[in-house]
């Protein structure tokens, strides 16, 4: 049985209340450890941790945090293979996924943050007289809250730019995946980060999330979850005029014109609809086709989707693995469902799976693909977040346009074309944070990360992130 503790003022440390939460392995459906319950009085720990540290730790000279987030990183890369198989133990996605995907990708978020403190500068106007500059300052201490999806890759998302910035970090994993982000504090420890610098609490969102999001000495709140969760955050906080940076959900629309190079977008189009599980905020869940292809990409898509093997997690050969909880496997079911009941037919998947010994227990779903639904239905409108696309074709490119915006979504969209008038034209009218053209997931950490309309506020990554985390200050000398 694992024990998981909260990571307070570098050390580990049971929640106050003494109550635990049980933790779940989604490949086997089992009990495999406990997580700390926390409430307000473990939070309040965290920040008095916090503001104790936060004089020394932004005082330091940028090459001294340089070289500890850098050894932060390298810790994580020399735990490669420890921590993506806790991933995997933890969210039911396969080894093999966060061994190349999410374990990397968290190392190279300290790295890149690290770096980045180096080379943060601020702007200088000269008048006849006088000089103003800008001073961009830390916050203090703030809070980080992750989700379930991608745990350590996300969370450190928000930890390194923060830590860079120069402040202390109370943050809050997903109770249902908290199990690499627990040995992050070990990694922590090993790579000399002060103590009360950075801090774990573990718990549930309307208890220990609440908690952070309350506390009057947090100075800012970066949020990365649903958009119900979002709504009751901004909620909270903006009469505290706290600074908000919310990363919401995706409907994301997958544009597929009959000039593009076909073999690239097949095979990444199959990866794009179901890495994860469809469990990837950015995944492409609603696929339009240009009718001259569409019925060729429709049998050879189906065709692909049929062969992706579900299976252990630990099997390399695993293409998707389990679903992250009970409740979210229900909650996908019910969409396919609802699918059926709204007009869909299913082409492939649409079931769950039960496979044999230890994993007989576990949440597996068929990666399902779901043609002739309307726009307006709610299996196109509300995001599912697992392994479901619809698809259906398009005559037009307005029309295609309509329907990529036609959801209160905004996140990412794909396009497919070598037209470059188009691609042009469709980067600029998609109501999208991210537009990729002829690719899927590329991403540039010096570029900024973020959605329109229900899909969140702000901005994450580059400079974005480093001035999201500091007070910007303008100061003026004459003579």
């Amino acid at each position: 049985m694992q024990i998981i503790q909260n990571y307070i003022g570098g050390h580990f440390v049971p929640p106050i209340g003494g109550q635990y939460l049980e933790n779940y392995n989604p490949a086997t459906g089992e009990v495999y450890g406990k997580i700390p319950d926390s409430g307000p009085e473990d939070v309040e720990a965290a920040v008095q941790a916090a503001t104790a540290a936060f004089p020394a730790w932004a005082a330091m000279p940028p090459e001294q945090r340089h070289d500890i987030l850098r050894a932060i990183s390298d810790g994580i890369s020399a735990n490669l293979d420890r921590l993506a198989e806790a991933e995997s133990l933890d969210s039911g996605k396969t080894v093999a996924t966060a061994r190349t995907v999410d374990i990397p990708r968290a190392a190279q978020n300290f790295r890149f943050f690290a770096t980045a403190l180096l080379h943060f500068a601020s702007e200088s106007h000269h008048m006849p007289g006088s000089l103003s500059y800008t001073l961009r300052q830390p916050l203090g201490v703030v809070g980080g809250i992750s989700p379930w999806n991608l745990p350590l890759y996300l969370f450190t998302w928000k930890v390194a730019p923060a830590l860079a910035a120069g402040n202390c970090v109370i943050g809050k994993p997903s109770e249902v995946t908290p199990y690499t982000a627990y040995l992050l504090g070990e990694i922590c420890n090993a790579a000399g980060l002060p103590p009360g610098v950075f801090n774990i609490v573990h718990g549930l969102g309307p208890r220990a999330g609440e908690a952070i999001v309350r506390h009057p000495l947090i100075k800012a709140v970066s949020f990365t979850g649903s958009t119900r969760a979002g709504a009751e955050i901004a909620r909270i906080a903006a009469p505290m005029f706290k600074k908000l940076s919310l990363e919401l959900g995706g409907k994301n629309p997958n544009l597929i014109f009959a000039d593009c190079d076909y073999d690239l977008m097949l095979e990444t189009t199959v990866r794009s609809s179901f890495n994860n599980q469809g469990q990837i905020c950015l995944c492409g869940s609603r696929i339009y086709v240009e009718r001259p292809v569409y019925e060729k990409f429709k049998h050879d898509f189906v065709e692909r989707v049929r062969a992706m093997r579900v299976g252990d997690p630990a099997d390399p050969a695993s293409r998707l693995g389990a679903m992250v909880s009970k409740m979210h496997f229900d909650k996908v079911l019910s969409y396919i469902d609802l699918a059926r009941q709204e007009g869909g037919s299913v082409l492939c998947g649409g079931e769950a799976l039960q496979l044999p010994g230890r994993l007989a227990g576990g949440w597996y779903i068929a990666p399902t693909v779901i043609e002739g639904l309307t726009l307006d239905c709610r299996t196109n409108q509300e995001e599912i977040f697992g392994p479901v696309v619809t698809i259906q074709p398009f005559d037009t490119d307005d029309e295609a346009l309509a329907l990529a915006n036609g959801v209160p979504y905004g996140l990412s969209s794909t396009v497919w074309t070598t037209h470059l008038n188009r691609a042009h034209r469709f980067a600029a009218e998609l109501q999208a944070g991210i537009v990729w053209i002829n690719c899927w997931l590329l991403r540039d950490l010096r570029t900024p990360f973020g959605g329109v309309k229900q899909s969140g506020v702000g901005r994450e990554g580059g400079w974005e992130a480093m001035r999201f985390f500091t007070e910007t200050k303008s100061v003026t000398v004459a003579g």
